[in-house]
């Protein structure tokens, strides 16, 4: 259950303790003790929250306002079956609220919570959560009513106290201790089948490891990539044009490979995969280019950077990669700086061209 429904139960719950208080002094006084004290505390409830929080309670009102009248007419008629059938009525009211807003469009429960205390701002794909969670809760407090009303006219008066009072504390602590397991268990299902990388160090000792999701939240989670800069015999340098569905630099023209490296995983495997699965290129002979940290808004990168000679036209997995080619040296001069271009081959070509010219 999310923070929006607890805060909503929360906020009702409170209105029920005026009947509770009803339960208590009439088991020890009289019934019309009971009222007396419930209507007292009711009034005092009103009066704590308009001083504290400047509103007028509408459910407490509601509640200690059908606790007089249904308990002047219990005392009046000498026939206490009208108070025992008031918590019934009040759940009969929300039931009615909770299985509309479950079962239709209009969720009439959220309406109500953002207008009795405050605008409630919902995580993306949690209104259509709390709607399940909703129906659950609505089959749940139609099964407890109709125990109310049975408690009401077949049970004794203790049992129907502990029903009436007690016993909707415990299921709401039941429901909300199995939603509690239950997201959690979703969420350890979840990370299993999260991709995960490994944490290093500036040195590149591994310091521990998270998922790639939590990686590209922001800077400080430093993890090793690789890059592979692949150079014909006529010295053109070949890129790839990252895909629009990259999380980071859609669209731009970038190292003829690149990737994360797994956990389990030596630089050199990765570098293997990466390059198999995106140019579907075997047997090659990378070479060290240089290695560094690179940060960004997105993420702290440990940049492992590696050349190889390849003449033959890459066959690119076009899951990964939008295109890829060939450029020319003067190509790539006269584009730098226009934005076509990732950051971090601009930041590696000057060393691309020095390697380039020496051999040259």
């Amino acid at each position: 259950m999310d923070s929006s429904q607890l805060n909503l139960f929360k906020k009702l719950l409170p209105g029920l303790l005026p009947v509770f208080v009803f339960i208590l002094v009439d088991e020890f006084w009289s019934t019309e003790a009971g009222l007396v004290v419930a209507v007292v505390f009711g009034v005092g409830q009103l009066g704590y929250v308009f001083i504290r929080e400047r509103r007028l309670d509408r459910f407490v009102l509601f509640d200690t306002a059908l606790l007089v009248a249904l308990g002047g007419i219990s005392i009046a008629l000498n026939d206490e079956i009208f108070f025992k059938l008031k918590p019934a009525l009040i759940n009969v009211i929300f039931c009615a609220v909770l299985g509309f807003s479950a079962f239709s469009r209009k969720n009439l429960l959220m309406i109500y919570t953002q207008r009795y205390i405050g605008e409630l701002k919902m995580p993306e794909g949690a209104e259509k959560a709390m709607q399940k969670t909703m129906k659950m809760l609505f089959w749940l407090m139609v099964v407890y009513t109709g125990l109310i009303v049975y408690s009401a006219f077949l049970m004794s008066k203790e049992a129907w106290a502990f029903i009436s009072g007690g016993l909707l504390y415990i299921l709401f602590g039941l429901f909300f201790a199995w939603q509690y397991i239950a997201a959690k268990r979703k969420q350890k299902s979840n990370l299993k089948n999260e991709d995960w990388v490994p944490l290093v160090d500036e040195k590149g000792n591994i310091t521990g490891r998270a998922t790639r999701a939590a990686v590209h939240r922001g800077p400080g989670m430093l993890h090793p990539v690789i890059h592979l800069h692949i150079i014909n015999s006529k010295g053109e340098i070949y890129l790839q044009k990252r895909a629009l569905h990259k999380d980071t630099q859609p669209g731009k023209w970038d190292t003829s490979v690149g990737g994360h490296v797994d956990v389990g995983e030596t630089i050199e495997q990765a570098l293997l995969r990466e390059t198999s699965e995106e140019l579907n290129i075997t047997g090659i002979r990378p070479v060290p280019l240089i290695q560094y940290k690179w940060e960004t808004n997105i993420e702290s990168e440990l940049v492992f950077s590696f050349t190889a000679l390849y003449n033959a036209r890459p066959v690119i997995n076009k899951n990964e990669i939008d295109e890829g080619r060939f450029w020319a040296v003067s190509e790539i001069k006269n584009n730098l700086g226009t934005g076509i271009f990732t950051p971090n081959f601009e930041n590696e070509f000057p060393l691309l061209l020095k390697m380039i010219t020496n051999r040259t």
